[in-house]
């Protein structure tokens, strides 16, 4: 087989590995994305949970990077304290090993099964999580294709003079070996890609034990380098625990590398076998390194925070503040962050909703301008959410997720329509009411404020259904816009009664109907979400949503 052969051979064969990964992680994303997160949020909350849960998300996972990016999501803006955080990410890394481990032994032969039982799930599935574990399945699969086909391209190979002579050259410096083996994670993304590669060439016999062990350490460091580069950009508070992890590892390295010669000795007692003797490291040096750093954690954690400060957010309202470009590929940690921004954009409309209560008693029309700046700030948030949504890894997402996805643009695109109609609507009526002098009857002003008063509870009850879709709060809201109704027909026919019996004045009545019409409008917009939820339960059919 020629040298050209060879390497079209292994391009193939670690292009196949890094897709079975990617397979395994967006299937478990899609079936098991939200349970994750809940795990993590969870066990963010001590030290030692905190690092039992990143062993076990990033186990099922199987990237260490995903996890980073869902414990992002909980540790922007101070939420979560950075040690918790940093521990887990010294699990996620024990986490990472284990697949290895499973990987190491000879277990190629049961790739078939695999592939096969992955594609009658994921054809013949009745459920969509049935249908997300054939995808896991068939990545596994693919995983261990690719790794019985890196042995079989390897392995001829062995006797090459070229590459006996190219290893004499560079066995003896331990830091080149360390720089291959970290590019090669650094560009697979994937400390397990990385690992799989090493051992296949230990296996076959084209690097020594020694070798495999000092790659091993490269591989670490290379896996560590890519969060690291994703938080470089933006907020340098997103690039405290991803430097604090590759920190840890370095350290690592530095006191590891000299003892490889009796680590080695040591563990070929146990397995000589030079795949599991590479995954054994692997899995010795993550454990050491959480067991040295673990208890330290607070210390390290006092250290990034005054290395890497907050950066001040911008003043600027209509800036999103947690719509992170880095967590698209991770659906449920880019869900959480536009859900959040969601509720920034509602507690803008709801200071839009307050104003327009006091300008229909107020002559302030300076006022009036200030409530339409406000919706600007409504509308660019609303286009960034928009933008942010669609920008989402769609493959990835599971059938909940893809819900929870609409669920999060329509509350969006309600508050936009709600701000439009204070903006265009409501305000002009108010400036009309300064403009002409107008005053409107205490009653009705007492009625108008009523509706207000209720507008707002409405919108904080619609923004809790939102987030917690909790069924309850849902059907209370739809209860109260059934009251609401009721409170607006109350006040129409008593203007219409005013208006037979010559109480009011013609401009001023109008001006009251419209503003109780407009108000009515909105909240069929707040109420929306609680029937959006109903309809999903099946408490509610399309056919009652009429406003």
């Amino acid at each position: 087989m020629s040298a050209t052969t060879v390497l079209i051979h292994l391009m193939g064969e670690i292009a196949l590995l890094l897709w079975g990964i990617n397979m395994v992680n967006s299937g478990v994303q899609r079936a098991f994305g939200s349970d994750l997160r809940w795990i993590l949020g969870v066990g963010l909350r001590t030290r030692l949970r905190a690092f039992l849960a990143g062993v076990g998300v990033t186990t099922v996972l199987q990237s260490s990077t995903a996890t980073a990016l869902m414990v992002a999501s909980f540790t922007a803006g101070g939420a979560v304290d950075m040690v918790p955080a940093l521990a887990v990410m010294l699990g996620a890394n024990v986490g990472t090993t284990l697949i290895v481990q499973v990987l190491s032994f000879d277990i190629t032969l049961i790739f078939p099964f695999l592939i096969f039982s992955g594609y009658i799930a994921y054809k013949r599935g009745s459920s969509s999580r049935v249908k997300d574990l054939g995808r896991v399945a068939i990545g596994l699969g693919l995983m261990l294709l690719s790794l019985h086909l890196l042995s079989q391209t390897i392995h001829p190979i062995e006797s090459s003079e070229v590459l006996k002579n190219v290893l004499t050259v560079i066995a003896p410096d331990p830091l080149i070996l360390v720089l291959l083996s970290g590019i090669f994670a650094w560009m697979a993304h994937s400390s397990v890609a990385a690992m799989l590669f090493i051992m296949s060439l230990a296996t076959a016999g084209v690097i020594d034990p020694h070798a495999a062990l000092v790659m091993v350490l490269g591989a670490n460091l290379g896996s560590a380098v890519n969060p690291m580069l994703e938080g470089m950009e933006g907020d340098p508070a997103k690039f405290r625990v991803p430097f604090g992890n590759l920190a840890m590892r370095v350290i690592g390295c530095l006191v590891a590398l000299p003892l490889i010669d009796p680590l080695l000795t040591y563990m070929a007692i146990f397995d000589p076998n030079p795949a599991r003797l590479a995954a054994n490291f692997h899995t010795i040096f993550n454990i050491a390194i959480a067991a040295v750093f673990i208890l330290p954690l607070p210390w390290i954690a006092t250290l990034l925070l005054k290395l890497f400060p907050e950066k001040m957010r911008a003043s600027d309202p209509g800036t999103p503040q947690y719509l992170d470009k880095d967590a698209l590929d991770t659906p449920s940690v880019a869900l959480s962050n536009a859900a959040r921004e969601v509720l920034r954009m509602a507690d803008t409309v709801e200071i839009m909703l307050r104003s327009s209560q006091d300008l229909f008693r107020e002559d302030d029309i300076s006022r009036v301008a200030e409530v339409s700046r406000t919706d600007d700030v409504v509308d660019r948030l609303y286009s960034a959410i928009r933008r942010y949504l669609s920008s989402i890894n769609h493959e990835a997402l599971s059938e909940t997720e893809a819900k929870r996805l609409s669920d999060i643009l329509t509350f969006a695109i309600n508050l936009e329509h709600i701000g439009d109609i204070i903006d265009k609507n409501l305000m002009e009526l108010a400036a009309k009411r300064i403009k002409n002098h107008l005053r409107l009857p205490k009653d009705s002003l007492e009625d108008i404020d009523s509706m207000h008063a209720k507008l707002l509870e409405h919108l904080q009850l619609a923004a809790s259904v939102l987030m917690f879709q909790d069924i309850g709060s849902a059907r209370r809201l739809v209860s109260e816009k059934e009251r609401f109704r009721d409170l607006e027909r109350a006040v129409t026919q008593k203007h219409l009664e005013q208006i037979r019996s010559g109480k009011t004045v013609g401009d001023t009545s109008a001006l009251q109907l419209d503003i109780v019409r407009d108000l009515k409008r909105i909240e069929a917009h707040i109420a929306s979400t609680g029937h959006s939820l109903l309809e999903q339960s099946g408490e509610l059919k399309p056919s009652r949503l009429v406003t």
